[in-house]
């Protein structure tokens, strides 16, 4: 087996897990209504473009969010993520699947690899992460647990 550095410093096996992290952060957001009253219960819809450094680095990705407002700064959300640039050195794309949920200071998310999304060195990625955005921060810190299998 093959062992790499990673961006944490950290041993990455060629076929096995490993822990990183980096930060993203909003390059556009544009949302929309769907259903529901401004200001109150709504559903809308918004394209968001992102910005990773770190662990993944990958500029202008395109990610997708249905929005669930409870209120005016409460709700839910889920939406895909495709991310196309490196990760810990591998070149190669692949989607994540976003659920989270918002407060009135803060965005918690978890996310997961979709099966079979990983392209290039990326085939076979599986994986699981989280992040917390701070509103008035620019920079949102993520931490992601993955595997490439072997290709």
């Amino acid at each position: 087996m093959t062992t790499n550095i990673g961006s944490t410093g950290s041993p990455i096996d060629t076929v096995g897990t490993s822990s990183t992290v980096g930060t993203f952060t909003f390059a556009d957001w544009d949302e929309q209504p769907v259903a529901g009253a401004e200001g109150g219960v709504r559903i809308t819809h918004a394209a968001v473009v992102n910005d990773y450094s770190g662990a993944i680095e990958a500029a202008g990705t395109s990610c997708q969010y249905t929005i669930a407002y409870t209120s005016e700064t409460t709700g839910a959300y889920v939406g895909y993520e495709f991310i196309d640039g490196m990760l810990d050195g591998r070149e190669g794309s692949f989607i994540i699947e976003q659920r989270g949920s918002f407060l009135d200071d803060a965005i918690e998310c978890a996310f997961t690899v979709l099966p079979g999304s990983g392209t290039g060195e990326l085939a076979g990625l599986t994986g699981t992460g989280t992040f917390t955005a701070r509103y008035g921060e620019k920079s949102t810190p993520y931490a992601f647990d993955y595997m490439v299998g072997a290709g």
